[in-house]
């Protein structure tokens, strides 16, 4: 069995990290757990492609009685991990992610690329 003992870097983009700080306590586990599995090359079982956004881009939806929140990442560009955005989805139509959302990731993804074009 081989095994990868290189950790990839999380690189928190705009106030993702910021926002997983207010999260219910088993949220920013759930979520921390995810990363984890990033961080050594796997995706966590929770972990699904983002549509519409190209591949390489995921996201993690934990529940909680409060909500369901997510965090979407990226470990496209280099051999990091940028997480995008993290927010709770308080929509009660439908499952699908909020164009604002979506926007405001599509954004942070440019960001990403050109920040890890630029190292």
């Amino acid at each position: 069995m081989k095994h990868n003992f290189l950790i990839k870097k999380v690189i928190w983009v705009g106030d993702s990290k910021k926002k997983l700080r207010n999260f219910p306590e088993e949220i920013k586990k759930g979520i921390g757990y995810a990363l984890g599995f990033a961080q050594k090359g796997e995706m966590h079982p929770s972990a699904k492609p983002l549509k519409g956004l190209g591949s390489g881009v995921l996201e993690v939806v934990e529940n909680a009685k409060s909500g369901t929140y997510r965090a979407v990442y990226t470990v496209q560009p280099g051999n990091e991990i940028y997480v995008l955005h993290t927010f709770q989805k308080k929509s009660k139509t439908g499952i699908a992610t909020p164009k604002r959302e979506i926007d405001l990731i599509k954004q942070r993804l440019i960001l990403a690329k050109e920040y890890d074009k630029n190292r």
